[in-house]
């Protein structure tokens, strides 16, 4: 855990809680963070089993901020509100902006004193398409748009990651969404396929060689054809055995050609909206990020910025959602 100075007085105790990790923020007015406390305590990893166990984890990262603060307001967001959470807190249609998250949040006794209020996740549920879902990604969406209002007449999020996310936001709404597993498959196919048995790691470091390889995998993507991906993933096996790429390169090819993949079809389901409906932005690790924007790059798609972790405001959106926060008078007038 890591804790700043407080010099402001505290108005929220904001929680980002997902599978593997928890956050905690401590926030002052206008959302600006005083404290920021991490722990490895997410739902896969907690220390008693059930409820209990989401009140211990609770109390070890913010009990005694709520012993020094008792009345501070408590927010949660992300996979703490799904069937395997603290307390479920269903899944919520589109179109949905921050209003429709705190109408329709749920609430949990901490064992503290004061409740937890969770947010629910988003249902995209159209008859002409498999139904998608997000938990834990509005959260953030509702801090980029406070923090870029810019993007709330019109903007496509995309959000790298396990499972990588394609937002559209249409007059400050989150009007569609696409999800892909981008993340899981690379991380499944490098450690647990044959593929990975090749992808000997580099003496040094090789940022050209590895940078062309993963271009070629973008590449080898956008060039595909129906029915391709499976044989182009075994290439990720037959350049190492045919020495036409270095070992050390192979996991950047195929991190390439699974972006590649994701990207083709994010841009294609979106193509008619990426010319009218404003700037493209990536939400999420910046290093993650980074790679994105280079394979955006190699297919001709300008990205206008790159945001690391909105969560904490978009939390602080939520709480004033609920009415949770007093606003100073001369915000009010």
């Amino acid at each position: 855990m890591s804790d700043r100075h407080t010099p402001q007085h505290p108005e929220l105790i904001a929680l980002d809680w997902g599978t593997s990790s928890l956050r905690a923020f401590l926030l002052a007015d206008a959302g600006q963070i005083l404290q920021t406390r991490s722990t490895a305590q997410g739902l896969q990893a907690l220390p008693l089993p059930g409820v209990a166990g989401f009140e211990k984890a609770f109390a070890d990262i913010a009990g005694d901020w709520l012993t020094r603060w008792p009345q501070l307001p408590v927010v949660a967001g992300g996979m703490v509100g799904s069937a395997q959470g603290w307390k479920e807190a269903p899944y919520v249609r589109c179109p949905v902006d921050v209003g429709a998250l705190a109408k329709h949040s749920v609430s949990v006794p901490s064992g503290l004193g004061m409740d937890v209020v969770i947010a629910p996740g988003l249902l995209l549920d159209e008859a002409d398409n498999a139904p998608d879902v997000i938990r834990g990604e509005e959260i953030q969406i509702a801090g980029a748009l406070a923090t870029n209002p810019a993007l709330a007449e019109a903007a496509t999020l995309v959000m790298p990651g396990t499972h990588s996310k394609w937002v559209q936001i249409t007059a400050g709404q989150i009007t569609h969404f696409s999800s892909y597993m981008t993340g899981e498959i690379f991380s499944v196919l490098v450690k647990h396929s044959i593929l990975g048995r090749l992808m000997t790691e580099p003496v040094s470091e090789e940022p050209s060689s590895a940078q062309a390889a993963f271009a070629q995998g973008v590449e080898a993507a956008r060039h595909s054809q129906p029915g391709d991906f499976t044989h182009q993933i075994f290439a990720a096996r037959t350049l190492g055995l045919t020495q036409r790429l270095p070992q050390p390169v192979l996991k950047h090819y195929l991190s390439g050609l699974l972006i590649g993949h994701e990207l083709v079809s994010g841009l294609a389901k979106s193509a008619a909206k990426l010319q009218t409906q404003g700037p493209l932005l990536l939400i999420g690790e910046p290093s993650l990020c980074q790679r994105y924007a280079q394979a955006f790059a190699i297919l001709g798609v300008p990205v206008t910025g790159i945001l690391d972790n909105p969560a904490p405001r978009g939390l602080w959106e939520f709480a004033k959602a609920l009415g949770l926060i007093h606003q100073p008078l001369d915000v009010l007038h």
